[in-house]
């Protein structure tokens, strides 16, 4: 795309009038992110920068360092910012989908990882490597990751972990410092001198690492030198190793993913691995050649990948002036304005000029050019040449890790309560297991008979209802043979169908109609109705139910009143599922 020809003046911004400006105490809580990603430091910001983006951003990362929820007045403390800014903010942050508020906690949910999923779009390493890092993880039964460079520290894009009684605990977007991890020294291989004098004036300051919550502090106080030298080899021999860098008994190594046309690092390929299966010396000789053809094949994908195709969007903004009369002062219109900015960048979109990103999100050159403004000064936002912006690996911060590791029950079950409410009926989620579903989420109703199943109860497929959706939904060629051996379809009441063909013939309407009913097969008087959850490319992975007396409804009514309802939770679920599960892989169970 051609640059912006137009010139940016203070006047532009100037034009814009800050709408919800908060004249509470506590306007410099939002101070930018120390380098390195320590502790916040105070720092003056821009004056044209969005007060409310600042405080709005402050609270998300708050929000992302408790791991996800933080109580109201927790967050009042952790701010800095007046109670009342809060309760705005996160009235905001609801309405975009970013928070769900419980009672008197604020809930990051997994819509807001589509500001991470810009980042990771617009970089396009996960989408081209990944498949790559995956088999190696398969061929070593070792975690595997990717990680990029944040100043003086790394993050990681992407994890292909081990499931062991003794495994990592980072998840993508985790921040940690350069000098602990052997992706940081290849990084530092290309520090300018700037580079150095950061890193040692945030070691001076915190040498114990503390301000990196997801490492234990260091125990010894670095010596001098130990990472320089760690560097130099690393430039020396093209690889690097963490000897238990970040605690005792974990080892890694990294090689480096290189740019096919300018050769600097794009990322770092890391494997790890513990001293119980693998000593130092022991990665360097029996993981090393295998990871540094891993990485010859990733290189050869850069080289070979096809220019991503841009999906201009447009208009991304243009929801929030109706909500700001919907909601009227409790509705903070600057802070959603400018959060919509981060999500204009993506695949075929990485680095924007400020006309595109007005262009992309509806907003006036102005209020965009603020919002850049604002995230140059947090770190999320760097000029990339031309008049063009770029996301940074910062953007991360927001929200990404404490999400990065969620599960399906645990996107369906806020879900599932909004429906128990809504229909007065205890509702699951359930999948597949052989010829019997689990439940792995259930919400039950409040009333004096209801009925009784725990999350973990298997129960048999061909009569349940969450069975007959799943059961037919699976793969075609799996459609031909039950997987429920003859004998195993036993009558459990006199409703039960048991005649394979008649089970088939039922399958199939289920598969056309969309949902399925069961009167009575399971247990007398027990009456359920369910929907297919599609997972992102499409595929059926679980199934949503509701389940009545039949005293209380008919099977008419089941589909008159509780299938509408089923159907708008399961598009909730399987939206949340699209956005959490774009560059993580979300467990069904």
């Amino acid at each position: 795309m051609p640059a912006d020809p137009q010139t940016d003046t203070a006047a532009d911004a100037r034009t814009d009038a800050r709408t919800d400006v908060d004249t509470d105490a506590g306007t410099q809580a939002a101070g930018t992110e120390a380098a390195g990603g320590t502790a916040p430091e105070v720092s003056v910001p821009p004056a044209e920068a969005v007060t409310p983006l600042l405080r709005g951003i402050a609270v998300l990362r708050q929000l992302t360092a408790a791991d996800g929820m933080l109580s109201l007045s927790g967050l009042e403390r952790a701010t800095g910012l007046a109670r009342s800014t809060v309760d705005r903010i996160t009235a905001t942050l609801a309405r975009m989908g970013y928070v769900r508020l419980d009672g008197r906690d604020a809930v990051l949910t997994p819509r807001v990882m589509e500001l991470g999923n810009a980042y990771l779009a617009a970089l396009r390493l996960p989408a081209l490597l990944d498949a790559r890092a995956d088999a190696l993880a398969d061929e070593l039964d070792e975690s595997v990751s990717l990680a990029v460079a944040d100043r003086d520290g790394i993050r990681f894009i992407h994890q292909a972990t081990r499931r062991r009684a003794m495994s990592l605990s980072f998840r993508i977007g985790d921040l940690l410092p350069a000098e602990r991890t052997a992706p940081g020294a290849l990084f530092a291989t290309e520090w300018t001198p700037a580079d150095w004098h950061r890193w040692r004036a945030r070691r001076t300051k915190d040498p114990e690492n503390r301000g990196f919550p997801t490492v234990p502090p260091r125990e010894l106080p670095p010596r001098g030198g130990d990472f320089e030298r760690l560097v130099d080899q690393a430039r020396e021999d093209g690889w690097t190793l963490d000897d238990q860098l970040i605690e005792p008994g974990l080892v890694a190594v990294s090689v480096p993913v290189r740019h096919p046309r300018t050769g600097r690092i794009v990322c770092a390929a890391n494997v790890v691995s513990h001293t119980s299966r693998h000593t130092a010396d022991g990665l360097r000789t029996t993981l090393l050649p295998r990871l540094r053809s891993a990485v010859r094949a990733m290189e050869a994908d850069l080289r070979e990948a096809p220019p991503a195709t841009p999906v201009t969007p447009s208009g991304l903004a243009t929801w929030t002036s109706a909500s700001k009369l919907e909601l009227g002062r409790e509705f903070i219109e600057s802070l959603a304005r400018g959060l919509t900015v981060l999500t204009a960048f993506g695949e075929g979109r990485d680095t924007l000029t400020l006309t595109e990103v007005a262009t992309a999100t509806g907003l006036a050159r102005a209020t965009a050019r603020r919002a850049l403004i604002t995230y140059e000064h947090l770190g999320l936002v760097t000029p990339a040449g031309d008049r063009r912006f770029a996301l940074t690996p910062r953007v991360l911060s927001l929200g990404f890790p404490p999400l990065s590791r969620t599960t399906l029950p645990e996107i369906a079950t806020p879900h599932l309560a909004a429906l128990t409410a809504r229909i007065h009926e205890s509702a699951s989620l359930a999948v597949l297991t052989g010829p019997e579903i689990q439940y792995t989420a259930r919400v039950a109703t409040n009333r004096v008979m209801s009925v009784n199943i725990a999350v973990g109860t298997r129960l048999p497929a061909h009569a349940t209802s969450p069975g007959r959706v799943l059961l037919a939904h699976r793969p075609p060629p799996e459609r031909q043979h039950l997987p429920i051996e003859p004998e195993l379809l036993a009558p459990l009441t006199p409703h039960t169908v048991t005649d394979p063909a008649h089970l088939t013939a039922l399958l199939n309407t289920v598969r056309t109609q969309g949902y399925a009913l069961v009167d009575e097969e399971l247990e007398e008087g027990l009456r359920s109705i369910a929907v297919p959850v599609h997972d992102r490319t499409g595929h059926v992975v679980a199934a949503l139910n509701a389940t009545t007396h039949a005293a209380r409804r008919t099977p008419e009514e089941c589909v008159q009143d509780i299938l509408p309802a089923l159907l708008e939770t399961a598009g909730r679920v399987e939206a949340d599922l699209r956005v959490a599960g774009r560059f993580t892989r979300v467990p069904p169970s």
